[in-house]
């Protein structure tokens, strides 16, 4: 074998090796960190696993984040060993000079265990990952005999420098009573939700003029022009979906370039001028 060979060997293995910090962090086998699970999650993360949803601003001239789609369905027994793999894609970017937040979904009944937050706070620590690249996502509101612990799992998240977001926001009162009483960084509309009935006019200014730092507003499954062009009359700041870009693995969101994706983006919004004929 040739040194260049013998390097190059040694470079792969080096840019696959696994998440390996947090192996003692937390192994208590019904949270699905058996010895079993740890080697399947290795074997796994060597695969470049289409799982990433790019996010981008709404005029998508810039790329301002990720979600980890698997987490979206994750069973419990997948949950931490899926986490693991979002927190190591993250410090993946961040170890190649780019700082892209991602978005991590959880389940409410998960937010509201101490036994799942203890082991997500391990896993997070272990990242070393710095604040304001490990995004939270909520995926719905609690029940009411589990508000409590799940405001508790929210303030142990955001002490360790966790942004907090909620998912599948539709404006109703007790959404915005969470949203206001946690101090939530940003919110995700479903634009097919939205197709037919759009969001009270009044849910904006109210968010915007939280008297907490301005909140950021997504807009996701955004899979049609007329999607964008809501998104951009309502002012929103994020948006995610199929006519943006389709989800790709880790390695392929280092290559996203900016202004590529701004021009495609671009092609898609109607001209400010239409000819006689009415031709776009």
């Amino acid at each position: 074998m040739s040194p260049k060979s013998r390097l190059y060997t040694l470079v792969k293995a080096w840019k696959n090796k696994p998440f390996q910090e947090v192996h003692d962090a937390c192994g208590a086998t019904w949270l699905g960190l058996s010895s079993q699970a740890l080697e399947e999650h290795q074997s796994w993360s060597k695969r470049q696993v289409i799982s990433h949803e790019p996010i981008f601003n709404c005029k998508g001239t810039k790329l301002t984040g990720s979600l980890f789609r698997p987490l979206l369905a994750s069973s419990d027994m997948q949950l931490l060993r899926l986490f693991m793999e979002g927190l190591d894609s993250i410090s993946y970017w961040y170890r190649s000079g780019r700082f892209i937040p991602g978005i991590l979904p959880i389940p409410t009944h998960a937010i509201s265990s101490s036994a799942y937050i203890d082991a997500l706070s391990d896993l997070i620590l272990n990242s070393r990952l710095p604040v304001g690249l490990v995004v939270l996502g909520m995926q719905s509101l609690p029940e009411p005999h589990l508000a409590d612990s799940c405001k508790e799992g929210l303030l142990r998240m955001r002490r360790l420098g966790v942004l907090i977001h909620l998912m599948n926001f539709c404006g109703n009162t007790e959404q915005l009573h969470w949203v206001e009483e946690m101090q939530m960084e940003g919110i995700h509309l479903d634009m097919k939700h939205f197709r037919e009935q759009k969001p009270s006019q009044d849910i904006f200014p109210t968010l915007r003029h939280s008297a907490y730092s301005p909140i950021q507003i997504y807009a996701s499954n955004v899979g049609l022009v007329k999607d964008l062009e809501n998104a951009s009359d309502w002012e929103i700041d994020h948006c995610y979906g199929g006519l943006m870009m389709s989800p790709i693995s880790r390695h392929q969101m280092l290559q996203i370039n900016d202004s590529r994706i701004a021009k495609a983006i671009f092609s898609l919004h109607p001209h400010q001028h239409l000819n006689p004929n009415g031709d776009k």
